[in-house]
C-alpha cells in the first residue's frame, strides 16, 4: 500500500485514515470517505492536499496495478465499506467509473480521480 500513496508512508497514511474515521470502526464508510476527500481539497497546503487525495486514492486502487481504479478493486472497497452486494454489481461500479473516465479506458487514474473528487462530488 505504501508504493500506491507516493510519498506518505504507512504510518502516515494510517493516521490520516484514523482521523477521518469518525465512528472508530477501522473503515471509512462514504461519508467519512466524503469528508476526508473535501478536506484534502480545502487543505490549506498543496502538499497536504495531494498527500490526503493519494491516501484516499490509494484505499480503491487496485492492489496489483496500484496507479488506477478498476471496477474490481472499486467492487472490493464498497464491499468493505458496507454496500449490499446486491447493489454492487461489476457492471454497476464500470458504469461509476464510466462517468469520470476522461480517457476512456475502463478505469480511474489519480488524475481523474482528483477530477471526480474536486467536481464531481464537492
Amino acid at each position: 500500500m505504501a508504493a500506491a500513496l507516493g510519498a506518505v508512508g504507512e504510518e502516515e497514511a494510517a493516521a490520516i485514515v484514523a482521523a477521518a474515521d469518525v465512528d472508530g470502526d477501522g473503515l471509512l464508510d462514504h461519508y467519512e470517505f466524503l469528508r476526508l476527500a473535501c478536506e484534502a481539497e480545502q487543505a490549506p497546503s498543496e502538499d497536504c492536499r495531494w498527500k490526503c487525495l493519494r491516501t484516499a486514492f490509494a484505499l480503491y486502487a487496485d492492489v496489483m496495478k496500484q496507479q488506477c481504479i478498476t471496477p474490481e478493486s472499486l467492487k472490493r472497497m464498497l464491499g468493505q465499506l458496507g454496500a449490499p452486494p446486491q447493489q454492487l454489481g461489476l457492471e454497476e461500479c464500470k458504469a461509476m467509473i464510466c462517468r469520470f473516465d476522461l480517457n476512456g479506458d475502463g478505469v480511474l487514474s489519480f488524475d481523474e480521480f482528483r477530477v471526480m473528487m474536486h467536481d464531481g462530488l464537492l
